[in-house]
This record gives C-alpha cells, sequence and structure tokens, in this order.
C-alpha cells in the first residue's frame, strides 16, 4: 500500500462511506463469455464471429471476453471497418459489408434498432448476475451475448468488515440495474446503495451527491473511468494493477490490487490518529503539570516545588513516553477478513462462501490493539503442504474451479504435471 502524503492517511480516518467502483474493484476484471442467445435467423456461430470482429479493435474488457471466446471456438475473425467506441453504450463497426452494432439496449434504440424481445432475454440473464449485451446486424436484433465477471475471492468478507466499521457501503457500476443488484447481493451491499447504469462521466456526479450529504466519501477504482471520481472523492484508493492514470489520480495506491489494503488503509489511519491524540496528551500533561512546579507558581498554595534536576529528568521521561507510544505503530496488523479455498471456488461459481461475510474463524484469538482479532488466514500448498497465508503465497493456480496455492514455483509446476494427484483432498 503506497500512501502518498500525511493528508490522505489523515482523512482516511474521517471517511464514512466508501464508493466501490465493480469491474476490476469488486471483481476481478476478467469476465468470460458465458452465455450466446441468437434470435430468429441467425444463428450461435455467426453471430459471436461479427460481434467478436467487431469487438477486436475495442479495449474494453467485456469486449476481449467475447473476442477469447470466438478464438477459443476456431472461429474466423474479419478486420473492422468504420469502428466507432460509444461510451457507455457500446460500438458499432463494419464486418465483411455489414453493419454490427453491440452494446446497450440504448444503443440500439438510437439506431432505430428494436430491442424489445432482446431486453426480455436480456433481464432473465441479468438476474443471474451477468451482463447482456446486445447485438443488432444490419437494422436487425440478433442476439444477447452474457459476459460473467467473477468476483474477488474476498470481496463479501472486506464489504461487511467495512460495514462492521461503521462505514456506508456503496457500489458503482455502469451496468444495468438487475445485474448490479445480483452483483451487489454476493458481496452484502443492498440495493438502496447500488449506483447502477453510471455513464463514465457522470461518476464523479455521484461522488459529489453523496458529499452534499455531509458525508466524507472514499472511492475505489481501477480505471481510466474512475479518474475523475477518484480526484473529486475526500480520498481516493487505486487499485495498483489498474490503469497508469487511475494511480495517478488516487491519494493511497493497493500495489497488489488486493481490496484488503482498503480495511488497512481505514484501521492504519484510525490507530494512527488515535496515537497523536495520546502523545498530545502526554506532552500537555507533562507540561501543564511540571512547568508552573518548576517556575514555584503552586509553592505559595500547595507547598510543590520542582527541582531543576527533576524537571530536566521529567522532561526527558516526557520525550522517550512521547516516542516509545509512537512506537507501537510498529506493531500495527490489520483485520484480515477470512479466506479459504472453499471460499475461493464458491464464490468463483456466484455462490456463498462457506464463511459467511463477517464470520470469524472458530478457536481462540489473541487480543491486540484494545480487540479481539482473528488468525490470519491460512492455505495448503498440495504438493508440499506448506501452510501460509494466501497473500505470502509465491503463484496461484486455478483446477476444476479451485483455486491452489503453492510456496514455491516448484511446487506448481510439479502440481500442473499431473493434478489429479493432488486434487483428492484440496482443502
Amino acid at each position: 500500500m503506497l500512501i502518498k502524503g500525511g493528508e490522505a492517511l489523515e482523512v482516511a480516518g474521517k471517511v464514512n462511506a466508501i464508493v466501490l467502483d465493480k469491474t476490476g474493484t469488486l471483481t476481478k476484471g476478467e469476465p468470460a463469455l458465458t452465455d450466446v442467445v441468437p434470435l430468429g435467423r441467425f444463428g450461435n456461430d455467426e453471430v459471436l464471429q461479427l460481434a467478436a470482429s467487431a469487438e477486436r479493435a475495442s479495449e474494453h474488457p467485456l469486449g476481449q471476453a467475447i473476442v477469447r471466446a470466438a478464438q477459443a471456438r476456431g472461429l474466423p475473425l474479419a478486420e473492422p471497418k468504420g469502428f466507432q467506441a460509444i461510451p457507455g453504450r457500446g460500438l458499432m463497426a463494419t464486418v465483411d459489408s455489414r453493419q454490427v452494432l453491440v452494446g446497450t439496449p440504448r444503443l440500439l434504440a438510437e439506431q432505430g434498432v428494436s430491442a424489445n424481445e432482446l431486453e426480455t432475454l436480456g433481464s432473465e440473464l441479468a438476474q443471474q448476475g451477468k451482463t447482456p449485451m446486445y447485438v443488432a446486424v444490419d437494422g436487425e436484433a440478433a442476439a444477447v451475448l452474457a459476459v460473467a465477471d467473477t468476483l474477488k475471492p474476498n470481496a463479501a468478507q472486506v464489504v461487511q468488515r467495512l460495514q462492521d466499521l461503521g462505514l456506508e457501503v456503496w457500489m458503482l457500476t455502469g451496468d444495468n440495474h438487475r445485474t448490479a443488484e445480483a452483483i451487489a447481493r454476493q458481496v452484502g451491499i443492498g440495493p438502496g446503495n447500488v449506483l447502477a447504469e453510471v455513464l463514465p462521466e457522470h461518476k464523479s456526479q455521484k461522488v459529489q451527491a453523496l458529499q452534499r450529504q455531509e458525508k466524507v466519501v472514499a472511492m475505489v477504482g481501477d480505471g481510466i473511468n474512475d479518474a475523475p471520481a477518484l480526484v473529486q472523492a475526500d480520498l481516493g484508493i487505486a487499485i495498483g494493477t489498474g490503469t497508469d492514470v487511475a494511480i495517478e489520480s488516487g491519494d493511497i495506491t493497493l500495489v497488489s490490487g488486493d481490496i484488503q489494503g482498503v480495511l488497512t488503509a481505514i484501521e492504519l489511519s484510525r490507530a494512527t490518529m488515535r496515537n497523536i491524540k495520546e502523545n498530545l496528551f502526554f506532552a500537555f500533561a507533562y507540561n501543564t503539570l511540571g512547568i508552573p512546579m518548576a517556575a514555584g507558581l503552586l509553592y505559595p498554595f500547595f507547598g510543590l516545588l520542582l527541582s531543576p534536576i527533576v524537571a530536566a529528568a521529567a522532561m526527558a521521561l516526557s520525550s522517550v513516553s512521547v516516542v516509545t507510544n509512537a512506537l507501537r505503530l510498529t506493531g500495527f496488523r490489520a483485520l484480515r477478513a477470512p479466506i479459504s479455498h472453499r471460499d475461493v471456488a464458491a464464490v468463483s461459481r456466484g455462490e456463498p462462501a462457506e464463511l459467511s461475510p463477517g464470520e470469524l474463524p472458530k478457536g481462540p484469538m489473541p487480543e491486540e490493539r484494545g480487540g479481539w482479532r482473528p488468525k490470519p488466514a491460512q492455505v495448503e500448498d498440495p504438493v508440499c503442504r506448506c501452510r501460509g497465508n494466501p497473500r505470502d503465497m509465491a503463484a496461484e493456480v486455478r483446477y476444476d474451479g479451485i483455486v491452489f496455492y503453492f510456496c514455491s514455483l516448484s511446487c506448481k509446476a510439479e502440481f500442473e504435471k499431473a493434478p489429479e494427484r493432488y486434487t483428492s483432498n484440496p482443502i
């Protein structure tokens, strides 16, 4: 975690509302094509080939998911002509002399294409937490493509922990309301705190609207479109695996991309400000009592007089106590949300994690910083049986819907040679 200044650290402790961008923040930002639903005379491969060809010139993650799916099926892709990206709506291009539209119902409506039947199909997919993308060919509604972006394994636990700290948690996305609310349910954000169908240029306005309610707002995002909102927020937190523009716009950068860093930033800020207040108390208490005694001002009333030698010792002790108290921060450890292999696999399938949000692992928990702290999450290398925190492991591999962690690259290579040998008891 990179904190760019003392002011950012101070503001983090005052935050009472946090806005999380969906793609790349709560989700992995690696969407995959899940459904192709053609309409009328159009076939699956035909629609996918046209849509993927049009998306070849796009840098949007959803578009790249369509391209990857077409390539995986071995479909030949043509070079699009007249490509035009329309922010917040989709794109249009000419593929093999055919006019192709890929995007939202608003895009199709603006181009005079009726999408009523497609919207019915898209609504069903959106209720499953998938993002529907509508395709029209030569002015005719052709298909709905559904793309899903899996949640980060610890997203639900982090959201719950933020709520436990007293923060209002909001989710911001350009997805339609049904898809957005389905994702929000999985991470524990209520429908009233979902900001959906937000165009890129309107994200900063949503943050500003919360600020007008006298909230101290933190914004967490990773994309170019998130940069204005990161600047507008009282505290901008950029995902380090995102774009350079977002990183430059943020006050805090989560270098690894792990949203656990949001918890760390807020808890570290609160611990730091608490420590500063304690130091101020020590300093003022020593001087308020010691200076009048050393000057003899209290002698006529209480018979108290401080010799210069004792006064010098007391002054030194004041500095020692302040510095010692400050050094306690070197032992700061942020509370981390629990995570396991089963949690990772369940969340990636869109199911609830085995540990419900906020639930702590069983067993004794050490007391720290005046509160109770859960034991660090532990996962096991299936090859050498070495155990450790997921963040400290050297590599990870997804196999059969489950993420396996490895303490070294050699263990990872050994696993990949014959994964079936190590998957009988993956936890």
